[in-house]
């Protein structure tokens, strides 16, 4: 499947962001952020959007090429890519760009849902063997305060007149991707497709314009999704959630992709820590809090026993890659490939106002 033809990521040529028609397989770094034309010219008005609660579209197979060609999916893979830009060259605990009231609500969010665990304790681990039953609790509760959760937290979108109505319009479509992205109670589990809910989630916000401003965008790349990683990686280890639909040791990692996408953007022109420099740990523990790409590798090596090579052979042979930049478009690459392509992840995704599934514009 030529990703380029079915998926609208590529500007037309001469376009801000157009870097030839094969720069973003090369591994060459480019300007400015490859967006997908069918998300360009946002014309949202919060005064007088309709909302939609979202419904599942993707229910076989045959669905997948309109998947590709859909707004929804363009508006997606743009924010992933607007994120990914707004990575390069920062580390996490580098001085933000500014205030971000929508940073503040969301980490004040996963605070909430953090401090949930503790009134779900595991269950007697001695009776199970996989995947810890009170897990069920924390998404039940999570499913049922998610709409309060997101007002109380004053992450909506502005209202028109009929304020109280469209709130809960809003509190609707963007629920349905919150409670989602945490892992599924009845199979105790969590994958990548988890996390793609949580970026739907965040590309509704952005096609809302709740995030909207530079800052905005350099405080979710920088402050709440290393959050939602280390929440998410909570909640394996405290219920031990199975991996969702993972390929074994040779996947790319159990639960998490976009950690290494973003992760390696971070590091692209370091000018010392290079891709081989996984392979110390020490290094690792050094900068592990600085880059969400070492994090990731460090909480493998905090769960995993034995040689890295064995356990992680994918990620062990992306160290042999010579630069950061190649590995951040070898990811996209892969996350397209792995991720977005593969129907069993993506067939649980809702559809909406906000990420609707009718054709990408100006294809």
């Amino acid at each position: 499947m030529d990703f380029r033809q079915l998926m609208p990521v590529m500007p037309p040529p001469g376009t801000a962001g157009a870097g030839g028609s094969n720069s973003i397989y090369t591994g060459a770094p480019t300007a400015d952020p490859i967006v997908p034309v069918g998300a360009t010219g946002n014309s949202f008005d919060p005064l007088s959007h309709v909302y939609v609660e979202p419904v599942k579209a993707i229910t076989s197979e045959a669905c997948m090429d309109a998947w590709m060609k859909s707004e929804g999916l363009a508006r997606v893979m743009q924010f992933v890519q607007i994120i990914n830009e707004a990575c390069k060259g920062k580390t996490n605990t580098q001085p933000p760009l500014g205030a971000s009231a929508i940073a503040d609500a969301l980490m004040g969010l996963l605070a909430t849902l953090d401090g949930w665990i503790a009134l779900h304790p595991p269950l007697d681990a001695a009776q199970q063997r996989f995947g810890n039953r009170a897990f069920r609790g924390w998404v039940e509760r999570l499913e049922r305060d998610a709409h309060a959760l997101l007002q109380d937290a004053a992450v909506l979108p502005l209202s028109g007149t009929d304020g109280g109505a469209a709130e809960a319009g809003a509190a609707a479509e963007l629920a349905a991707y919150l409670v989602q992205a945490f892992g599924h109670k009845t199979r105790l589990d969590y994958g990548s497709g988890h996390e793609l809910a949580f970026v739907c989630f965040l590309a509704c916000l952005h096609t809302a314009r709740v995030i909207v401003t530079p800052a905005d965008l350099d405080a979710i790349a920088r402050r709440v999704l290393p959050t939602y990683f280390e929440l998410v990686r909570r909640l394996q280890t405290t219920y031990r959630l199975e991996p969702a639909g993972s390929h074994g040791v040779w996947g790319l990692d159990d639960h998490q992709f976009l950690c290494y996408y973003w992760g390696a953007a971070q590091l692209v022109g370091h000018a010392r820590i290079r891709p081989k420099s996984v392979l110390t740990r020490d290094i690792v523990d050094a900068y592990a809090k600085d880059y969400m790409y070492l994090r990731a590798i460090q909480y493998i090596n905090e769960t995993k026993t034995g040689p890295f090579h064995e356990h992680s052979p994918m990620l062990y042979d992306i160290s042999g890659v010579p630069t950061w930049a190649k590995v951040n478009s070898g990811m996209f690459k892969m996350y397209v490939a792995e991720v977005i392509q593969k129907f069993p992840v993506v067939q649980h995704i809702p559809f909406g106002s906000l990420l609707p599934f009718e054709p990408a514009v100006h294809q």
